[in-house]
């Protein structure tokens, strides 16, 4: 009964909703920006490479890029792409590609907006995103809160519940690992970061994520390599796919609309552009310019879907197992794990099983330092947050024992509404973002430096007092 009732809120949601608005949105930014994701991507490498160094007493615009990369780069990219592929074909990767590269856009204009409407903390650290740029951008208290709780359920409870299903959904059918087991070790690991703080978790992420990225990579590339033969057809499985030009997998999982609702919610969930989830870890960045943290957060779109998801999906259809007749009968992160040891063997197992634990690792801890920032939003006093800490790992424990369809559908619905409401305050906040991208590019070739109060672009005062220079 309650997945029934799920698949019929995300049939609402996202059938006759989302995917509607996610694209057109993306569409808008893309061409209201004069498709910045394309002609500022080698400025945005270069503002990432840029992005090492340290502010005093802050979060450098690296950790922050870092912390949004660890939320983003998880299951989605492993256990998402594998069931977007069994559900929608293999056409359902087109379609992450397309949200991924309109999506940019509208990461740049989300993180931007948190940057410029973030609070100065009293530890010398910032807090902002979605809630924040409701309240100061549009006066709305309430959507703001509506959301911030909207995140806290999404990332700190169904997203750490589908993280950690993927962990001991792997470690149970590669090893025969007891799910109590995963659970009992998943909490061991992530309680001291959680415990530590935004800072702990920053520089858990600074390290961690490109190790795991690079590793990811190079297996993906291993196992491409040896199957190099079959790339032409595999590209071209997808294409055809995508427009339910394949017989074969049309006929099984339901063709072009198959395709397209699985790769779009797959995409969203795997690279979260326009969720109003990465927007968090962007406003913690010390910066000069609102803008510059906005062209490093499109990046991590890119990353996580044109490289990372990519990745997953040739390891899948160069292996030779997915076969659309019995798509269904092997599902989630087991698919892709079968496919690398199909290529690589017994040892391609184990590695499997240590990138799968390192991605959903690292996810647990970005999602709650999302929660973390939305917390701090709606005022909670000190014990909620050591009660909350106390909850997000209970949501560990619950998502090891749990079911992978179920926590999927839970993951869907709580991620459709905080989506909605976010896509509509950026659409009417994005001329704030304009204004911001306009001043940026004014002062190349130069270092831009944001200055609020001398700034003829901005529609009106920002008043956070973080951007006013003297």
């Amino acid at each position: 009964m309650l997945d029934a009732a799920l698949d019929q809120i995300n049939g609402l949601i996202w059938n006759h909703l989302l995917i509607y608005l996610l694209i057109g949105v993306g569409v808008w930014f893309t061409v209201r920006t004069r498709f910045v994701q394309f002609r500022m991507f080698g400025h945005s490498l270069s503002a990432l490479r840029r992005s090492r160094s340290h502010a005093e007493g802050g979060i450098s615009a690296f950790q922050a890029f870092c912390i949004g990369l660890a939320s983003r780069v998880g299951t989605g990219n492993i256990a998402g792409v594998a069931v977007a592929i069994t559900l929608g074909g293999p056409g359902a990767v087109f379609w992450m590609w397309v949200v991924a590269l309109v999506g940019m856009a509208t990461a740049f204009v989300e993180a931007t907006l948190a940057q410029m409407f973030k609070l100065r903390q009293g530890d010398g650290t910032y807090r902002g995103g979605p809630a924040y740029y409701i309240e100061r951008g549009l006066g709305s208290r309430l959507w703001g809160s509506i959301f911030a709780v909207l995140l806290i359920v999404t990332f700190g409870l169904a997203f750490n519940a589908v993280q950690a299903n993927t962990i001991a959904d792997t470690l149970q059918s590669a090893h025969a690992v007891p799910t109590w087991a995963t659970a009992a070790v998943l909490v061991l690991l992530a309680a001291p970061v959680v415990f530590g703080g935004m800072r702990t978790i920053a520089r858990v992420a600074e390290w961690l994520l490109p190790v795991m990225a690079i590793l990811y990579i190079g297996l993906a590339l291993v196992i491409v390599a040896l199957h190099v033969d079959r790339v032409p057809e595999v590209v071209s499985l997808i294409v055809r796919s995508a427009f339910g030009l394949d017989e074969a997998v049309a006929g099984t999982v339901g063709g072009i609309g198959a395709a397209v609702l699985n790769g779009v919610k797959r995409g969203l969930f795997s690279n979260e552009a326009g969720m109003g989830s990465a927007p968090n870890a962007a406003a913690t960045a010390t910066v000069g310019h609102p803008a510059s943290q906005g062209f490093i957060q499109a990046l991590g779109v890119f990353v996580d879907t044109i490289v990372i998801c990519s990745a997953t999906a040739f390891i899948v259809l160069v292996s030779g197992l997915y076969d659309p007749a019995t798509a269904t009968q092997v599902a989630g992160a087991s698919l892709t794990q079968a496919a690398v040891a199909e290529s690589l063997g017994v040892a391609g197992t184990v590695l499997m099983t240590v990138v799968i634990f390192l991605f959903a690792f690292s996810s647990i801890l970005g999602n709650y330092a999302y929660a973390d920032g939305n917390l701090t939003y709606l005022r909670a006093p000190g014990p909620a947050f050591m009660a909350f800490r106390l909850i997000a790992l209970l949501a560990v424990v619950g998502g090891s024992l749990g079911t992978l369809p179920t926590v999927w559908a839970m993951a869907d619905v709580s991620m459709g509404l905080m989506a909605t409401v976010n896509l509509v305050a950026i659409l009417l906040l994005g001329k704030w973002a304009f204004a911001a991208l306009k001043d940026y590019e004014g002062s190349l070739p130069g270092e831009p430096v944001f200055n609020s109060r001398e700034n003829a672009h901005l529609p009106a005062r920002i008043g956070t007092g973080v951007w006013r220079k003297d």
